[in-house]
């Protein structure tokens, strides 16, 4: 039988498929069902810059409302460490569900400024994390702010998180960098020790009744999956990074085809979340489906399945790019019923 151990981010992990961050960490109880079920690894939900720093300014603004209004007034003041300033339940749920599970717990950070903020990641490896993964979602609305200056900040983030901790960080990118492969060997000189491809986008849509915005949080399908897979493909080999495809692994041969590509680990959550009460049995197929193809295809371990397909294996990786997609776009012809 196929050995799925694997390694990532320098951690030793008994399956690739780790379930992503999301409200399933909360269930601290149920993440036992989701381990025995053939997780290799839990993130817990994210922590955003946003909400610590809103917490922070609120409680220094209500402190700063009382001091100097008299001579003692200092004096009748607690210490401000005594107020939760934003992350304190979640490293209080990161100190639980260490407790309750004996696989690698991932502490989640949101953000995109440097700043204080990330003074948390010092307290989320305090906390028990195994390792951080530092979630770049970061929408540009500003005319006058380049490319270049947005990845250079986002690079400037990555490396105040791993100048913070001594374990391990990974960074969770969106798929829209033009040219990825630099972006991500940028990462690797600061430090990171990993990639997760890819963050999936707030995509609103507009209620035309009231002319307000529709928040829908839809959930992945295996359609998603070919855009990681390409990047999977395009990185591995190249860089020194552990590689985490997220977003459309729903069955086992998602899983498989990530790994092919150059995975190390293969997050899932949407397929999981799908299945309410029954997300540690999907979990279970999931795991089975994967075993079961690697079996039948004579592999004796994860390690000689990883990056069987990715493009290093490639002599003129942009060429051979360049011919897919003529030849995708020149082969096409209507299926029977189409115009």
């Amino acid at each position: 039988m196929v050995d799925l151990t694997t390694h990532w981010l320098g951690l030793e992990l008994s399956s690739p498929l780790v379930v992503g961050a999301s409200p399933i960490a909360d269930d601290v109880a149920g993440l036992a069902a989701y381990v025995e079920a053939g997780a290799g690894a839990v993130v817990l939900r994210s922590v955003f810059e946003e909400q610590i720093v809103a917490e922070q300014l609120a409680a220094h603004q209500f402190l700063d409302n009382f001091v100097d209004m008299d001579a003692e007034a200092r004096s009748f003041l607690p210490d401000s460490s005594v107020y939760s300033l934003g992350a304190e339940p979640a490293l209080a749920r990161l100190e639980r569900v260490r407790a309750a599970v004996a696989v690698p717990v991932i502490a989640s950070l949101n953000g995109v400024t440097p700043g204080g903020w990330t003074d948390v990641a010092r307290q989320m490896e305090a906390s028990g994390a195994d390792a951080i993964e530092l979630n770049l979602y970061d929408v540009v609305t500003d005319l006058d702010e380049t490319s270049a200056s947005v990845e250079d900040r986002q690079v400037a983030v990555v490396a105040s998180v791993v100048a913070a901790v001594a374990i391990p960080v990974s960074v969770k990118l969106s798929p829209f960098y033009t040219a990825l492969p630099a972006f991500v060997a940028r990462l690797e000189q600061v430090g990171a020790r990993g990639v997760v491809l890819f963050n999936r986008f707030y995509q609103p849509g507009i209620d035309l009744d009231t002319l307000d915005v529709e928040r829908h949080l839809t959930l992945s399908t295996s359609t998603e999956l070919p855009l990681r897979l390409h990047a999977l493909a395009l990185l591995h080999g190249r860089v020194g990074l552990s590689l985490a495809a997220t977003g459309g692994v729903h069955h086992g041969h998602d899983a498989a085809k990530a790994i092919l590509c150059g995975a190390d680990a293969v997050q899932t959550v949407s397929a999981l979340l799908a299945s309410g009460p029954k997300g540690p049995d999907r979990l279970a197929q999931i795991h089975a489906e994967l075993r079961g193809w690697l079996d039948e295809q004579g592999y004796l371990n994860l390690q000689e399945a990883c990056g069987a397909t990715a493009l290093h294996n490639v002599a003129d990786p942009h060429g051979w790019e360049r011919l897919n997609y003529t030849k995708l776009l020149q082969g096409w012809t209507p299926r029977p019923g189409q115009g």
